[in-house]
């Protein structure tokens, strides 16, 4: 993807950053705060590395990364070293030890600025949320020495322990040591196999990825006693960047903040504020003359680009880059896609035929005969007149073109083509399941929307206030009614308004026709039929355009409240 060239102004070190699913972050004009660095190891001079995928030590990958706004005030530093000292008793030496490469706190004087306790109280509530986190066994590096003033980022690595952890608990299907032959088409069909890859060669993506595999290894979810039957031969890849980041985002969303004890991970904490985004990296850059070559740039060129449209998905590569889901998706739209390619066909044929034989279809024929000179009656009482009847002849001869006894052979192809294109996925999806090893795949829980947490911890503060205790809150019918009430009665408005127009158009069209059959110019009343009906359908394209786009504004509100 493309970055916006106002948040693309970083230094020289993070131009290979680019993102995914980040939104938009808008410059507040905050006055830049003195770095402070949460560095696990110091910065070796000598890497050769990129930097916005790496930490600066050029070794360790970032995983994941979380975006905040600040304010500079050092009076923030007091507060949050106050309720650290206040806290000290709860929280254990190990978190209250200042992460490694911490700036050292600013001494106070007499003339300071006025806290702001609304920043203070986000700063504080990231601080110990990042110490949490490093107790969870991530390793973080802040960067706030950025040229996008107001803006943070912590980078977040997962090390080796953590993975394997993790890896254990999700109960992540790993590749073993042991590999089995898949079984090859013998005879006759290994022929015909032999000659449809040649013939579709020229439509295949060029990634080893989509190339016919011959053996396959035996996936087993993975176990830290037994990691001897897991391929270990190259740690780093071992686990691939989807599954790397889907792993500290877990971890991300069930840590949780002992200050704020309602908010329930990073979801609360984004719908709350503290953090403005947090979103994994892309493998680095797919556009320049000395990129290095990567899973970004290869789908670029062979998947994600208009010169590619005629050839074949790259749909393994798809699943390895973006996992099993998007790898679902696009497979689905890759079949459905080729499936409409014979209905296509069909349906331009029926076409041609109409378009062959409108000369030939007796209705149309007599119609069109000026010969039979035949007079209709009037389309209305007292303003309307006589008419003929070959005025309709065009109507006539196109109505033919998409009406004729073909469209009986058409709409019987498209019912058995709708029962061939369901089995036809089945079959693939069971393919896919077998070859992504996703048999026994359970679909994972989503997690609360940021917004309901959010309404949770507001309901679960009153009555703190309140001194109930409650153990855990959800939110009750009582406090869903004045959001569905707002959603009936919306959704009953936009319904009613949707037939008021309808209604005024069917109005216009009738009065426009009587006003034109009245009309004292002549052509004005010979074109009364070409003038409604084109009027018409500008109208209710017109409509349709901007009810879409004021609908789509008030669906997105009411599924928020």
């Amino acid at each position: 993807m493309r970055v916006n060239k106002k948040y693309s102004c970083l230094p020289a070190e993070e131009k290979g950053i680019h993102i995914i699913n980040i939104r938009a972050i808008e410059d507040i004009g905050y006055d830049q705060h003195e770095s402070t660095l949460l560095n696990s190891l110091s910065k070796n001079p000598d890497a050769d590395c990129k930097y916005g995928l790496y930490f600066r030590d050029g070794k360790r990958k970032v995983d994941y990364i979380l975006v905040y706004h600040y304010k500079k005030s050092s009076a923030g530093k007091t507060l949050a070293r106050r309720a650290q000292q206040n806290d000290a008793s709860v929280r254990s030496s190990k978190q209250d030890r200042p992460l490694p490469g911490q700036g050292v706190q600013l001494e106070m004087g007499d003339s300071e600025p006025h806290m702001d306790y609304h920043e203070d109280d986000k700063r504080f509530r990231r601080e110990e949320y990042e110490g949490n986190l490093v107790e969870a066994g991530l390793e973080l590096e802040r960067d706030e020495d950025t040229k996008i003033h107001g803006i943070g980022f912590v980078k977040i690595h997962a090390p080796w322990n953590v993975l394997c952890r993790e890896a254990e608990f999700l109960k992540l299907k790993m590749p073993t040591k042991k590999m089995y032959q898949i079984n090859q088409t013998h005879g006759l069909l290994k022929k015909i196999n032999s000659v449809i890859q040649k013939i579709t060669e020229p439509i295949q993506p060029k990634v080893a990825e989509h190339k016919p595999q011959t053996v396959k290894r035996l996936s087993y979810p993975f176990s830290r006693e037994k990691q001897h039957l897991f391929d270990l031969s190259d740690k780093d890849s071992f686990f691939d960047s989807k599954t790397r980041s889907t792993i500290v985002y877990e971890i991300l969303k069930r840590t949780t903040c002992t200050k704020a004890k309602y908010s329930m991970g990073i979801t609360s904490l984004l719908a709350n504020g503290v953090y403005s985004a947090a979103y994994p990296l892309h493998d680095g850059d797919y556009e320049g003359e000395n990129v290095e070559p990567n899973d970004r740039k290869l789908l670029c060129e062979e998947w994600a680009s208009y010169g590619v449209f005629y050839k074949y998905q790259p749909i393994d590569l798809v699943r390895k880059y973006f996992g099993e889901k998007i790898g679902l998706y696009f497979a689905w739209l890759g079949v459905y896609t080729q499936m409409l390619i014979p209905a296509s066909i069909v349906g331009i044929i029926v076409f041609l035929y109409g378009c062959a034989t409108v000369d030939e279809n007796i209705p149309s024929m007599e119609m069109c005969d000026q010969r039979n000179n035949i007079t209709m009656c009037p389309l209305c009482d007292k303003t309307c007149s006589y008419w003929k009847m070959s005025s309709a002849c065009a109507t006539a001869r196109a109505s033919h073109l998409f009406d004729n006894p073909a469209t009986v052979f058409f709409s019987v192809f498209m019912a058995l083509w709708a029962a061939t294109f369901m089995e036809h996925w089945k079959r693939k999806q069971m393919r896919l399941n077998y070859r992504w090893d996703l048999t026994g795949f359970e679909e994972e829980e989503d997690h609360p929307r940021a917004e309901y947490e959010a309404k949770v911890l507001e309901k679960s503060l009153r009555k703190e206030h309140k001194h109930k205790e409650t153990d855990k809150e959800k939110l009750t019918w009582k406090d869903r009614f004045p959001a569905y009430l707002t959603n009936f009665v919306g959704i009953i408005f936009m319904v009613g308004l949707t037939f008021a127009i309808v209604f005024g158009v069917i109005i216009y069209r009738i009065s426009t026709a009587a006003a034109l059959a009245i009309s004292s110019t002549p052509s004005g009343r010979s074109s009364v039929r070409v003038t409604v009906t084109a009027t018409a359908v500008i109208i209710n394209l017109v409509v349709i355009i901007i009810l879409d786009e004021v609908y789509g504004c008030i669906a997105r509100w009411l599924t928020q409240i």
